[in-house]
Formats: structure tokens, C-alpha cells, sequence
């Protein structure tokens, strides 16, 4: 490591002001500063020093994604194995079920047969981890590439450093991903998210939404049909299909003749499923529980503003028990309990790592309240008014997230209104 220190300094003169490559400094300065700690300090007696800066608000952000990031892996092959041996297991030739299965699978069939899978025989928890890894490393690298060129070419151009915010935006958009998502559209969507949702107005800190889901948002208007339905939470088989809890739902047309249980059936669906996230989905949001041991890490770290997390779930769980006790002969959503809104869906995920964003989020105490029961209360009346969009916690963060400085500016008149009428007293 002092070889590459060495190295780093003696390159350094070459990034600074008057040296060759001045106008790449940012990119020097970005790759010095993950490797090593910045060698600058303040010491004037003005500043506040704190071991909380970015960097390591944002590496924790990242540990705490760490049950997510396995659940990404784990479930993602899980789903696409069982689909591989069921499809198998209906075939009557398993044989040629397994070439034509290998055949639509392309090179992921191809390495996975070279390494000795089976696909025949079932899920298994290593052939689950690396099966979903062929899906989830490239759309992780896709998105960390093209995202990250986007911030270096700006950092360029207006001479200032990478901004180590663009971390946590390139785990969290893949991890809001079905595995079926074409790479080319993943590379349009974090472009889209980094520079109309975050660099147009200045970079981190002064976007005013979260670039993750910004770039999911786009993709969800321009590419539905790789977004969602129910070919796109599984492996490309095409005799197979994953319909989830909400679309089914949303889809019933004759209510009379099918209810809630009968949905669950013929799911095979039970809460427990759902809670540790064995169920289709979004890659990284399936498992409520490790969102729940993601949420844990972020309240006692400081990191995560656990007034918003639990505002979110008062406005879900709230309006939810209202609108499931009211009896729709049209809508068979409103037939959704409480808890399953939770235990399905992204609202988990998007509750602890979306909602909480530092930036686009509220800032006062009595804001991320507000804010927080605005969220969840939207995500419902998304999901449950309007079928048509069986998800909803993306669409209400964003709505929240244009609300989040008028909360703040009214929450802080009142405050100031406040004091002006007690120091009259």
C-alpha cells in the first residue's frame, strides 16, 4: 500500500492547478480518496469536526443494504430455478427440455451448464446465489459505470470533486430492478436519473428528487412491459410466469368469484413468504425483513430518520384499514389486509432506504412526520385506488419529494409564528 501511495503523490502534481491533466482532477481526487483517508484537515477553531462526513454516511447506507443485496442475489436465482425445474418437470422429454432451457437462458445457460448446474433439480442455495448474480453483477456494473461516467463528466466541467452520493444511487437503482431488465434500458435509466434528476440542478445535495428513483420512474413510463408483469420477475423461460400479490389482484374482474384466499392459493402465497422475501419481484425488494435489519442498522447509526420510517407506516397501515374495511364490488384491492400491503410490494424498501434520502427528504422533526404519513398514505390510495399501478411507493416518494421544502417552509413559519406570539406575551 506505501507502493501506491507513493505512486498517487507523485502523479499528483499533474491533476493540480497549472499540470497537463488539471482538467481531471476530480477523477484523481475521487480515486485517491477511496483509497485513502483525505489527507487535509481543518484546524481553525471555527469549524465543527465530526467523524461523520459523506464517505462514510454513505458506506453505512451500503451496510445496511447488505441483506438486500444477498436477498438480490439469493431470491433472484431461487425464483429462476424453481421456474427451470418445474418448466423441466412438466416437460416429457427432459433432455431437450434442458437444451431448449439452456438455449433461452443464452451465455447465463451456457456458464451455468459449464459449471456443472443442474437445472432439474430444484432451487439450491449456492446455484441460487450464483444464478442470481448472473443477473444482478450486470446490471449493478452497468449502472455503477454509466452512472459513474455521468458524475465524472460533470465533476470535469464544473471543477469540482465526485461526489461519493452516487454510492448509495448505484446500489440502490439496480436493487429496484426486475432481473429480466434489457442492460441497454438500465443504462438510459441511471442516465436519466444522474443527469435530469440530479446533476441539472447542481449535483448532490441540492436535487430536489431521489435520483434512483428518478431513473426508475423514467423507466416505468417508457418501458412498462419490462418493468412490470408477470414475465418479468423471473428467468427468461418462456413457458414460465411470476404474477405477484398486487397485479393479481388488481386484474381480478369478476369479484364475486374470486376473493382474497383464493388469490393466496393459487400463489401458493403465505406471509411468511413474503416477510422473508421467497416470493417474485424486484430484486432487492422482496424480503421485508432485511429491509426491517437494514432499517435497525440505519436508526442506530444516526443515518436514517426513523420519524420518516415511522410516518410512512402510520400513513400505509392507517389508510389501508379504512379502505380494506370498506366493501368495492369494482376493486378487489381494497380485499388486501394492512399487513400485506406491507409485506409486499417495495413499500418496505422504499419506506428505509428511499423515503429517507437526506437530500429530497424533509428536514424538520415535525416535517419528516408530515412527509413521512404523506408517503405512505399516497403509496395506498396509488395502489388501492388505481389498480392500474399495482406498485405506488415510487410514485408517492416522488410526490413527496416535491413536497418535502413546502412542509419545511410551512412547518418553520408556524414555529417562527410561535415564538413571535409567546415573546408578545
Amino acid at each position: 500500500m506505501k507502493f501506491l501511495r507513493k505512486k498517487l503523490d507523485q502523479i499528483e502534481p499533474l491533476f493540480l492547478e497549472g499540470g497537463r491533466l488539471q482538467r481531471l482532477y476530480p477523477v484523481y481526487e475521487a480515486i485517491d480518496t477511496f483509497l485513502y483517508t483525505p489527507g487535509k484537515v481543518t484546524r481553525g477553531a471555527s469549524h465543527v469536526r465530526d467523524g461523520m462526513d459523506l464517505k462514510r454516511m454513505m458506506i453505512f447506507v451500503v451496510i445496511a443494504l447488505a441483506p438486500c443485496i444477498f436477498m438480490a442475489l439469493w431470491n433472484t436465482g431461487y425464483q429462476a430455478n424453481r421456474a427451470a425445474a418445474s418448466v423441466i418437470a412438466d416437460s416429457p422429454d427432459t433432455a431437450d427440455a434442458v437444451r431448449t432451457l439452456i438455449e433461452e437462458l443464452g451465455w447465463r445457460g451456457s456458464l451455468l451448464q459449464a459449471l456443472g448446474w443442474n437445472p432439474a433439480a430444484g432451487p439450491q442455495f449456492l446455484w441460487n446465489l450464483l444464478h442470481g448474480a448472473l443477473y444482478f453483477v450486470p446490471v449493478f456494473l452497468v449502472t455503477n459505470l454509466v452512472g459513474g461516467l455521468w458524475e465524472m463528466i460533470f465533476a470535469c466541467v464544473r471543477g469540482h470533486d465526485i461526489n461519493e452520493g452516487f454510492l448509495v444511487t448505484g446500489m440502490l437503482f439496480p436493487l429496484t430492478l426486475p432481473p429480466t431488465i434489457p442492460l441497454w434500458q438500465v443504462a438510459l435509466g441511471i442516465s436519466f436519473g444522474v443527469v435530469i434528476g440530479k446533476e441539472v440542478f447542481g449535483g448532490t445535495g441540492r436535487n430536489f428528487l431521489n435520483p434512483a428513483l428518478t431513473a426508475r420512474a423514467f423507466l416505468y413510463f417508457a418501458y412498462p412491459a419490462q418493468i412490470i408483469g408477470d414475465r418479468v420477475w423471473t428467468a427468461s423461460v418462456d413457458a414460465w410466469t411470476s404474477p405477484t400479490l398486487l397485479t393479481t389482484m388488481g386484474s381480478v374482474r369478476h369479484i364475486t368469484d374470486t376473493t382474497y384466499a383464493d388469490v393466496l392459493s393459487s400463489l401458493n402465497l403465505t406471509a411468511q413468504d413474503a416477510f422473508m422475501g421467497w416470493i417474485p419481484g424486484s430484486m432487492g425488494e422482496t424480503s421485508t425483513l432485511a429491509c426491517l435489519l437494514g432499517a435497525v442498522f440505519l436508526i442506530v447509526t444516526g443515518i436514517g430518520s426513523w420519524r420518516i420510517m415511522a410516518g410512512v407506516l402510520v400513513g400505509a397501515v392507517g389508510l389501508a384499514t379504512i379502505l380494506h374495511g370498506i366493501p368495492s364490488d369494482t376493486n378487489a384491492v381494497f380485499q388486501i389486509p394492512p399487513h400485506m400491503h406491507l409485506l409486499t410490494g417495495g413499500l418496505a424498501f422504499g419506506l428505509v432506504f428511499m423515503a429517507t434520502d437526506p437530500v429530497s427528504a424533509a428536514m424538520t422533526d415535525t416535517g419528516r412526520w408530515i412527509y413521512g404519513i404523506l408517503i405512505g398514505a399516497m403509496t395506498i390510495v396509488i395502489r388501492v385506488i388505481n389498480p392500474a399501478f399495482p406498485e405506488g411507493i415510487m410514485l408517492a416518494i416522488l410526490f413527496g419529494n416535491v413536497f418535502a421544502p413546502v412542509i419545511d417552509w410551512v412547518v418553520k413559519e408556524q414555529n417562527i409564528r410561535r415564538r413571535a406570539l409567546r415573546n408578545a406575551a
